[in-house]
């Protein structure tokens, strides 16, 4: 289970009490795994440049999102979390849009107190992927020219919305990029090996293993940035 937000984060949005909104949870969607214990939405990061340039131009990489059940999981938004090495990347240094169709939609980017970003795909209904099948989303990112030189490791989450709560159904593999004061590549590069990160494991995942937190208050922390922070949606983590 890996999920790289700060614990200090989300644990705040779990004792949070919003009244007309606690309920019963009602029958699942059909956009679950058939073993009960994996993700319903493989989720993999690809394609993007092993580096880019503080005010150069933007590179392109891509989110692909693969349906593993007989459903259509509609209403799908991905989280994506950047870490860097040195803790001195802010949110308005990197400039991430996503596309839908031709359109290219920015991602707002929040800091956690442990100076992670963290900006969800919103704006929009979300992606729609249907059974058995994979949607790949374009991505593009471009870093501004004061941004330090740096280290950088990206991680999506996946969440799919519903009316008054959503589920966690899907985890990317890691994306590891440098920033350089001088350009490297802004065109895609070699799929680096999804199953293999070089990266140190990050505070949120050291916190998940350290105490066990539930996936609710998980989940929670990304109903809170997919509603702007006006509401507490109830979240179930779909494994």
């Amino acid at each position: 289970m890996r999920l790289f937000l700060s614990a200090s984060l989300f644990l705040p949005l779990a004792l949070v009490s919003v009244p007309g909104v606690a309920h019963a949870v009602g029958p699942e969607s059909g956009c679950v795994a058939s073993d009960g214990r994996s993700f319903p939405l493989s989720t993999r990061i690809h394609g993007g440049p092993s580096s880019y340039e503080a005010g150069g131009g933007y590179g392109t990489w891509y989110l692909e999102l693969t349906n593993n059940t007989g459903a259509t999981c509609e209403n799908v938004h991905p989280v994506v979390v950047l870490v860097d090495d040195r803790r001195v990347l802010r949110s308005s240094q990197p400039r991430l849009e996503f596309y839908t169709g031709a359109q290219t939609r920015p991602v707002r980017f929040e800091t956690t107190d442990q100076d992670e970003l963290v900006g969800a795909f919103d704006g929009f209904p979300g992606f729609t992927v249907g059974p058995q099948k994979t949607v790949t989303v374009k991505v593009r990112l471009a870093v501004t020219s004061d941004a330090a030189p740096n280290r950088v490791t990206a991680n999506a989450a996946v969440v799919q919305r519903h009316d008054d709560d959503g589920d966690w159904v899907g985890q990317s593999n890691d994306y590891r990029f440098g920033i350089d004061s001088e350009p490297e590549a802004t065109t895609g590069t070699a799929d680096p090996d999804p199953g293999r990160s070089t990266a140190p494991r990050l505070p949120f995942a050291e916190e998940l293993a350290r105490t066990g937190t539930s996936a609710a208050a998980i989940a929670a922390t990304l109903a809170a940035l997919l509603t702007g922070g006006g509401a507490l949606l109830l979240l179930r983590r779909r494994r």
